[in-house]
C-alpha cells in the first residue's frame, strides 16, 4: 500500500490540484511512490479546522498519513471591521489552534512528518483591485488583510513549529526575496498564480527529501513493466511477495 501525504489547508490548498498547482506537482513528482491527498477548505480557519480533525485524521486508523501539511493563516490574520472579520482569529488562539492541531497528528502518528506552511505575503493594491473589479464602487475601501499583520502570524507559525519540534515553511518571507513577488507569484494579491505554487512545491520537496521521503529513492508500488518476465510474469510479483 502506498504511503499518504495529506494536504491539509484552507483554498490555498483546496486549489493545488488545478493545472500548475502545488498538489498537482506533487502528485506527478511522486507518481507511484505515495497518494498525495488533499484536504483544503476554502475560506476555513485554524480554529473551523480543529473541528475536521477526528474525521480527517481519526486516532482509530491503521494507516495515518506519512506526511501532513498544514496551511492555514492567510485567513486567521483577516482584519477586525472589515468585510472578512468573521474569518480573524486572534494572533494567541491562532498559535494554539496549531499547537492542537499538531498534537492530534502526532497522536495520530508519532512519526509522521508535520509540516506548517506559513500563509503567503500580502499585496494589499493588488487586492483591492481585484476587490473592486466585480464590486465596482460598493468594494471595501480599506484591505481586508495586510502584508504586515500576516507577517506576524507567519512569524507565530514559525514560532510554534520550532516549539513543537516540527518543520515549517515560512512562505511570507521566502517569497518576499524575489523582486517584484507581488504579481509573479500572486494572482489576486493572495492566492497563488503558477509561479507563486512553484515556490511552495519546491519548499515542500526540499523538506521531504531532508525527511528521507525523496521520490527517486522511495521504492514504486509495483513492479515496473520492463521487470516482468513475459515468459513467467508471476515470478517478480513472487519475489516482492506480492501474490
Amino acid at each position: 500500500m502506498r504511503p499518504q501525504f495529506v494536504l491539509f489547508g484552507d483554498s490555498i490548498t483546496e486549489l493545488s490540484f488545478r493545472c500548475g498547482g502545488w498538489g498537482a506537482s506533487l502528485t506527478d513528482t511522486y507518481s507511484r511512490k505515495a497518494d498525495i491527498v488533499v484536504r483544503g477548505y476554502g475560506g476555513y480557519t485554524t480554529r473551523w479546522a480543529l473541528f475536521l480533525l477526528h474525521h480527517i485524521f481519526p486516532l482509530t486508523s491503521s494507516t495515518p498519513p506519512v506526511a501532513t501539511t498544514v496551511f492555514f493563516g492567510a485567513n486567521d490574520a483577516a482584519l477586525t471591521g472589515r468585510y472578512s472579520e468573521r474569518q480573524h482569529v486572534p494572533l494567541d488562539e491562532y498559535k494554539e489552534n496549531l499547537r492542537k492541531i499538531v498534537r492530534h497528528l502526532k497522536e495520530c502518528s508519532p512519526t509522521m512528518l508535520i509540516v506548517l506552511i506559513t500563509p503567503p505575503p500580502i499585496d494589499e493594491e493588488w487586492q483591492q483591485q481585484y476587490a473592486a473589479s466585480p464590486h465596482g464602487e460598493k468594494a471595501m475601501k480599506l484591505p481586508e488583510r495586510t502584508n504586515e499583520v500576516t507577517g506576524v502570524y507567519a512569524n507565530g507559525c514559525v514560532e510554534v513549529a520550532k516549539e513543537l519540534g516540527v518543520s515549517s515553511v515560512n512562505l511570507w518571507s521566502k517569497m518576499q526575496e524575489t523582486q517584484g513577488w507581488q504579481k509573479k507569484f500572486l494572482s489576486d494579491g493572495l492566492h497563488l498564480t503558477p509561479d507563486g505554487n512553484r515556490v511552495v512545491y519546491e519548499e515542500v520537496v526540499k523538506v521531504l527529501r531532508g525527511a528521507w521521503l525523496s521520490a527517486p529513492e522511495m521504492p514504486a508500488d509495483f513492479p515496473h513493466h520492463l521487470e516482468i518476465d513475459p515468459e513467467n510474469p508471476a515470478k517478480v510479483f513472487q519475489e516482492r511477495c506480492l501474490l
